[in-house]
C-alpha cells in the first residue's frame, strides 16, 4: 500500500554534502508525521530528523545544525539537506512515519562518507 522510495545517496568525503529524498505514495502524505532514520552496519536503526505535519522539526544531538528536514507537500516528498558530512554519518538512511504504526520499509539510500 504505502510506498516510500529514497534517494540521493552517494559516496562523499568528510565534511561534504548530500541532499536526500523520500517519495511517499499510497497514504494523505499531508496528514502525516515524517522522520528519517539511519542504520550503520551491524548497528541499530536510530532516528535522524522529524518533520510534523505543520513542519516543525526535531533532530538527534547528533546531527542538530548539520542536517535540515523539510517537506514539500505538493510533491508528497520529503528531503534530508545533509551538510558538513562525518565518517560517523555512514549509514542506509530511510524515511517513514514519526511514530508507529509504521508502513513497510523502503530500500534505503546508503550514504558513505569517507575520504
Amino acid at each position: 500500500q504505502v510506498q516510500l522510495v529514497e534517494s540521493g545517496g552517494g559516496l562523499v568525503q568528510p565534511g561534504g554534502s548530500l541532499r536526500l529524498s523520500c517519495a511517499v505514495s499510497g497514504t494523505i502524505f499531508r496528514l502525516k508525521a515524517m522522520a528519517w532514520y539511519r542504520q550503520p552496519t551491524g548497528k541499530q536503526r536510530e532516528l535522524v530528523a522529524a518533520i510534523s505535519i505543520g513542519g516543525n522539526t526535531n533532530y538527534a544531538d547528533s546531527v542538530k545544525g548539520r542536517f535540515t528536514i523539510s517537506r514539500d507537500n505538493a510533491k508528497d516528498t520529503v528531503y534530508l539537506q545533509m551538510n558538513s558530512l562525518k565518517p560517523e554519518d555512514t549509514a542506509v538512511y530511510n524515511c517513514n512515519y514519526r511514530s508507529s504504526p509504521f508502513a513497510s520499509w523502503g530500500q534505503g539510500t546508503q550514504v558513505t562518507v569517507s575520504s
